[in-house]
């Protein structure tokens, strides 16, 4: 037999460490591109000027009394204008106000749904943030820039699955991936959580107060287009199950504490 020190022994296994930062790819993907898109800063005042008349969201673009050649990109830039919007911001401020909040909802979205799913979600809340905006701003010539709109959906649509036994703002979660794949909450008993419904009147509250008095970080004294926000947050919450690939808790799934009574 070999004696002990003939014997080669494995160097003792260190137990894997999750990044600090773990952010899916396709939410690293997504800020990104709002990074490199915002490099339209370094461009000459006129170029600049031209990016956002061409990829903003003008209301006064859709007045009817107007010709298409009133703004660049005539009748195609009325379509792309309702997502492109979405990717341009003011300045890093407002980025990262943006990213602050997409870290933790954006990054559950991103791992429930898949690069595809997320991004075609981002666009479509996008697009009723700017409809909103559009109702409430008609005929309005400053031009409306921002990811907020989608960063809401995100927020309404993490809610639907956050406080579930395991998700990601319960007690007692999982791992990244096992938190944003818990079963989600229909709507209908989502809008009867009490957690979710504290967070909504908060989320509304604060939209509304911010939007007001103009105090949302990076708007450089601009109008808050608060009304996007709740464009893009109603559109989350309610489309969510579109594009979720998990089905939907049962009625008579457990709660996220113990303590919490059971819908019947």
């Amino acid at each position: 037999m070999d004696s002990p020190s003939d014997v080669t022994q494995d160097p003792p296994r260190q137990a894997a460490r999750e990044p600090v930062l773990n952010l899916p790819g396709a939410l690293t993907a997504y800020i990104a591109l709002i990074a490199v898109i915002h490099l339209r800063v370094l461009l000459p005042e006129e170029w600049d000027g031209w990016i956002m008349d061409l990829f903003a969201f003008v209301p006064k673009r859709y007045d009817q009394t107007l010709l298409d050649g009133a703004f660049p990109g005539g009748t195609p830039a009325k379509i792309w204008t309702f997502v492109s919007y979405s990717l341009l911001h003011a300045n890093l401020t407002h980025i990262g106000f943006n990213v602050l909040w997409l870290l933790p909802f954006g990054s559950a979205l991103a791992r429930r749904f898949g690069a595809m799913r997320f991004y075609l979600f981002m666009a479509v809340t996008a697009a009723a943030g700017a409809l909103a905006h559009l109702v409430t701003h008609e005929h309005a010539l400053a031009p409306m820039i921002g990811a907020s709109a989608s960063v809401s959906g995100a927020m309404a649509a993490a809610m639907r699955f956050a406080f579930v036994r395991g998700g990601f703002l319960s007690f007692g979660r999982g791992d990244a991936d096992a938190a944003a794949k818990v079963p989600a909450l229909s709507l209908s008993r989502a809008l009867r959580n009490p957690r979710v419904l504290g967070f909504l009147g908060v989320w509304f509250g604060v939209n509304i107060l911010f939007g007001a008095f103009g105090l949302t970080p990076g708007a450089d004294g601009a109008d808050v287009a608060w009304q996007a926000h709740i464009g893009g947050f109603l559109a989350g919450l309610v489309l969510f199950a579109l594009f979720d690939p998990i089905p939907h808790v049962r009625e008579d799934a457990a709660p996220a504490l113990p303590s919490e009574p059971v819908d019947s």
